[in-house]
């Protein structure tokens, strides 16, 4: 009880921190600095992800009891983007997204549904402290994967490791802001969360909190030094009262003209129930995406996961690819990609076969 105590003091602290030094680091607009517009604005955007997957390993088994290697076309992803302002202070975002419906006895079992993605209000900070920074209320991102997406950009092959393991969602309801250091040193985003994840509801009176510090220690450096960014990224959460659902990753991210490269170090700790015992693991991912050229890049990754520190299992993942990036395209981003994804399973009680699959993938964004 002290510990669930202290976890949830800790928690509080820090979001009153990170609102005080949003009030702490005010800005006053220069003098004759523009005057923005508040007229209401809106616009439509898309994204898509399509792929045709062909699968080496497992086997599968088809309607005659013939040993096949599955393969199919498939929509990962289909946004709808509508974004908008009311005024300068105040914007909002309503995205839709697809999925598989998967539910048994559903009329609808196998078709691709509509779902809520995002859904939030946000309040614009520049006239009171450093430029983007707000507060949004809503279902919206979470701190860490849409941003580290941003230096990845390569979701459209698959998600990172972090999310692809299990452990952190893309975006949830809640409430949380975001403030940007001065003279580009960083930024902190925390803030409370259901903790189920956009795709479910909530089923507990717990709440998530989440927090996400970045640090540029170089903004004015080099080339070489000034792509350095360090982030530290925990979650504090309960699958019920005393029952820990906690993730903590420490990243390390460089860009560079030529490559982009970032490492993950995570650490879990899961208690489904006070009576159970509580689960620990550890993992790492790391990962580069060297430039050919300016129009043909590589996808280089490795991640390792051990699901239980008390037990031999761990997941390995391998992932090899060649993307082109489609050039001089107006307010459009494109490209496709040709991959090999395999992942190995070692240590578990039932044994678990090899999972090794080659892609053709398109990401359409607009």
């Amino acid at each position: 009880m002290q510990m669930f105590l202290l976890r949830n003091c800790v928690s509080r602290l820090t979001l009153v921190l990170l609102l005080a030094g949003t009030a702490i680091a005010q800005v006053t607009p220069g003098t004759g600095a523009a005057v923005p517009s508040d007229s209401p604005t809106w616009k439509i955007g898309g994204t898509l992800f399509a792929d045709y997957t062909y699968i080496e390993s497992p086997k599968a088994t088809d309607a005659d009891g013939n040993k096949i290697n599955p393969s199919s076309f498939n929509i990962g992803r289909a946004y709808i983007n509508v974004t908008g302002t009311l005024n300068h202070r105040i914007a909002f975002r309503v995205t839709p997204d697809i999925t598989r419906e998967s539910g048994s006895g559903s009329s609808l079992n196998g078709s691709y549904t509509f779902r809520l993605k995002y859904a939030y209000a946000q309040l614009n900070l520049d006239d009171w402290t450093t430029p983007g920074s707000w507060v949004r209320a809503g279902i919206h991102q979470t701190p860490y994967l849409d941003f580290m997406e941003g230096i990845y950009r390569y979701r459209f092959q698959g998600t990172m490791f972090p999310e692809r393991e299990g452990f952190i969602t893309s975006a949830d309801a809640g409430l949380s802001s975001r403030w940007v250091f001065p003279k580009n040193y960083g930024e902190v985003h925390g803030g409370f969360y259901n903790g189920e994840g956009y795709s479910r509801a909530e089923t507990n009176d717990q709440k998530a909190f989440q927090i996400r510090g970045t640090v540029r220690p170089f903004p004015t450096g080099t080339v070489w030094t000034k792509g350095l960014r360090v982030h530290a990224f925990a979650v504090v959460d309960d699958y019920v009262q005393d029952g820990k659902k906690d993730r903590f990753d420490l990243s390390v991210t460089w860009e560079h003209p030529r490559v982009n490269v970032g490492f993950d170090a995570l650490h879990t700790k899961d208690q489904t129930s006070a009576r159970v015992a509580e689960v620990e693991g550890k993992g790492w991912g790391i990962w580069a995406t060297p430039k050919l050229s300016h129009l043909w890049e590589l996808l280089l990754r490795r991640d390792h996961f051990e699901p239980n520190t008390n037990t031999s299992q761990e997941r390995n993942r391998n992932i090899i690819g060649v993307a082109y990036w489609v050039p001089n395209l107006d307010h459009v981003t494109a490209a496709i990609m040709l991959d090999r994804d395999s992942l190995e399973q070692k240590g578990f009680s039932t044994p678990r076969p090899d999972d090794t699959r080659y892609g053709v993938k398109l990401l359409i964004t607009f």
